[in-house]
């Protein structure tokens, strides 16, 4: 029998989350993938990249015009803007402009799996209700995941495709140049810190310290994904996706001092977008030094994102056993996941 084969869309495809995605499905082997960003990318065995302005509706329509075969589309792109209100019309016009340009042309559509997070139960606005389950009540607006999920839900109806909604916490793998890059913050900021002879310090603020708090790696993240994408009891549904296993960042940090042979000093807040604002010489200099991938200090900076994550000062949790019970059991040690990470930028030659 002749192997059939699926279709898939990854829409922010050089995110960390996108850039897993794509490797998982080129590894299965029955998939094609066209791999969607500003960037584009390098083709590889049933991987082409193809590079577009999402907000520029001509040219998305331009550029899907010839991708009639897919059949999924997985969306994790997503534009950073200054605000909470400000994110809500580009990253909501860019899932509708991708959904409407794939939807006139591709007659196979079978499934949108929309990327999200824990904003959803308004995570990053202060103390929320934990463990979070998919179900909770909603909040005040604006929340540009809940628009997208709802324009997805409404777009859907009367329609022989299905969405599917993911919900991650921190998703932690490798990227460059991405703005939401907890695994690349930590790792520079420990090798700077090496370079530098001091311990390795908590940034973060005192109670982010002992709040309890979970990971989403980014190979499970792709794993769940595709599972929640092709499981026909999964249609029409919302997963939060983590690893399975609750830290503290004071039993974590010793950890990663480890890893990188530092001490683990007592914490000390501090802003790293504006502390680490001059250290692009230090940067360049430990290029030369250790002989690493020419990276540029932009390309390996997530200050802002860190600073956000680490002044969490209350538990960032959410429920994933709606995913057991729906079939996928997978699970990650997230101590290794992080040693693992930092392993991988070595081979890779991005940190000493």
């Amino acid at each position: 029998m002749e192997e059939v084969r699926k279709t898939a869309l990854v829409v922010g495809a050089q995110g960390v989350i996108g850039r897993n995605l794509v490797e998982h499905l080129q590894g299965l082997g029955d998939w094609n993938v066209f791999g969607i960003s500003r960037r584009g990318g390098a083709p590889a065995p049933r991987v082409r990249h193809i590079a577009v302005d999402l907000l520029d509706v001509a040219a998305t329509e331009a550029a899907l015009a010839g991708l009639k075969d897919v059949t999924h589309i997985f969306y994790a792109a997503f534009q950073d803007r200054p605000s909470w209100a400000e994110l809500v019309e580009p990253n909501v016009q860019m899932l509708v402009n991708v959904v409407t340009a794939i939807e006139a042309v591709a007659p196979g559509l079978s499934h949108v799996s929309l990327m999200q997070g824990y904003k959803v139960y308004g995570a990053h606005l202060g103390p929320f209700k934990t463990p979070a389950r998919e179900e909770d009540a909603g909040h005040m607006p604006p929340e540009f995941n809940v628009d997208q999920q709802q324009w997805l839900e409404a777009r859907q109806a009367g329609k022989a495709w299905t969405w599917s909604a993911i919900r991650p916490s921190v998703v932690c793998g490798y990227a460059l140049g991405n703005p939401m890059n907890l695994a690349m913050v930590i790792a520079v900021y420990a090798s700077m810190s090496k370079e530098l002879g001091v311990p390795l310090r908590f940034p973060g603020k005192p109670g982010a310290y002992h709040s309890l708090v979970e990971m989403t790696d980014a190979g499970l993240l792709a794993r769940a994904t595709i599972w929640a994408a092709t499981d026909p009891g999964c249609a029409n549904q919302a997963f939060n996706i983590n690893n399975g296993d609750l830290f503290r960042w004071s039993e974590m940090w010793p950890a990663i001092a480890e890893a990188f042979g530092l001490e683990a000093a007592p914490p000390l807040p501090m802003n790293l977008d504006d502390i680490m604002s001059d250290k692009e010489p230090l940067w360049n200099a430990m290029v030369e030094r250790h002989d690493l991938a020419r990276n540029s200090y932009g390309d390996v900076s997530s200050w802002r994102f860190g600073d956000f994550v680490f002044a969490w000062d209350y538990d960032v949790i959410a429920d994933g056993s709606k995913a057991r019970r729906h079939g996928f059991h997978e699970y990650v040690d997230t101590r290794e996941m992080f040693l693992d990470i930092f392993a991988d930028l070595r081979d890779r030659r991005v940190i000493p």
